[in-house]
């Protein structure tokens, strides 16, 4: 493995120029807790904030007061706000039960639209964002946070280089010790802690970066089969929802292993991926740990993060929108990728309901 070896010390640069042409966007909810994000983003001048939507009262003074935001910006009708300050795109952020429904609004009036992960609680919800997209030629993107290390994309290189061999199995471990126990905000532990409008509990929140992250590496490949098994180890805190979750995926010569949980002694997001000729760990977004079989040890490598527009959603949502990127279909945010995402998610909830495997049919 001389030449794998030589190679894993290789770091991808792609310079490319990006127009600079700001887009409009408008966002929907103010209840998920990753929509500070959009607010954090001092000295990014891609996006313009035209109209927030949102009926909660405390959340519109809470927001306004914190980041100093027109009290003119909001709205708490969603589709007049969209007639109004007609937005390129939208960036979701209420419930992801409600991701259909920015879609129905968004799609006919030529919006581009943005959510965060997963991208919907069921097959059929997914499926008709899906028809809608290419219905009104609209992107709808799916952000995850993994989407944006430096890491990931080193192994996804590595992978299309050969590097490690042919993939044997994948292990995606992520989450924290709970959304009550790290303090995130009532509203939006309101939202997770309901089967309906999260789609379940640890499942959702967290074994949806595993099934993204495996259907990258694998090109948009289906698994043969998806087993599940959940807890509730905290029923007192999660009464309707599991707060752990295994997935096995199983695929004709690999499979996959999501740890999804709120039971972490301490948050991560990490993945494991071990071929035939080297296996590479992405400890966190910018570290990497590799070994191959000709090797006495393991590497560890530090990367830069990755740069614009890859290191940030609405700088990549933006880009997306100037078609200064051309989104692969199976790319991380992409709609196709994130459908099959969400098929693997419920037939997860059904394997761990019935005790039984699940398997894909085909077609």
């Amino acid at each position: 493995m001389k030449k794998a070896c030589t190679l894993f010390l290789f770091s991808l640069i792609i310079t490319q120029s990006f127009s600079q042409e700001k887009i409009k966007v408008a966002v929907a909810g103010l209840t998920h807790g990753h929509v500070d994000w959009i607010f954090n983003r001092e000295g990014k001048n891609d996006i313009e904030i035209v109209g927030i939507y949102e009926t909660n009262n405390e959340l519109i003074k809470k927001y306004s007061d914190n980041y100093n935001l027109d009290k003119n910006l909001f709205y708490t009708d969603f589709e007049k706000m969209l007639d109004k300050v007609k937005p390129d795109a939208v960036s979701a952020f209420g419930a992801t039960e409600e991701h259909i429904k920015v879609v129905r609004a968004c799609a006919p009036r030529k919006i581009h639209v943005m959510v965060e992960k997963p991208l919907a609680t069921t097959v059929q919800d997914a499926k008709e964002i899906e028809k809608l997209a290419n219905q009104h030629e609209i992107h709808v993107l799916t952000n995850y946070e993994t989407s944006w290390y430096a890491s990931n994309q080193y192994i996804k290189d590595l992978v299309e280089k050969g590097e490690l061999g042919d993939i044997r199995k994948v292990m995606v471990n992520s989450g924290h010790q709970g959304p009550k126990e790290i303090g995130v905000s009532k509203e939006f532990l309101e939202i997770l802690i309901d089967p309906e409008k999260n789609g379940g509990g640890a499942l959702m929140d967290f074994g949806c970066y595993g099934a993204n992250l495996m259907t990258w590496l694998m090109k948009g490949e289906k698994p043969l089969s998806v087993t599940a098994v959940t807890n509730q180890n905290k029923p007192e805190i999660y009464k309707e929802v599991e707060d752990e979750a295994t997935i096995i995926l199983q695929y004709e010569e690999a499979q996959c292993v999501i740890q999804a949980s709120w039971d972490w002694t301490f948050s991560r997001k990490d993945m494991e991926v071990y071929g035939t000729q080297a296996y590479a760990i992405a400890s966190d977004a910018t570290t990497i740990k590799i070994r191959g079989v000709e090797s006495e040890r393991e590497q560890t490598i530090k990367l830069d993060p990755r740069q614009s527009p890859h290191n940030d959603p609405f700088s990549y949502l933006a880009a997306v929108v100037n078609k200064d990127i051309e989104i692969n279909d199976f790319g991380l945010y992409s709609l196709p990728l994130n459908v099959t995402v969400v098929e693997i998610l419920e037939k997860a909830k059904e394997s761990a309901r019935i005790g039984e495997t699940i398997y894909f049919q085909e077609g």
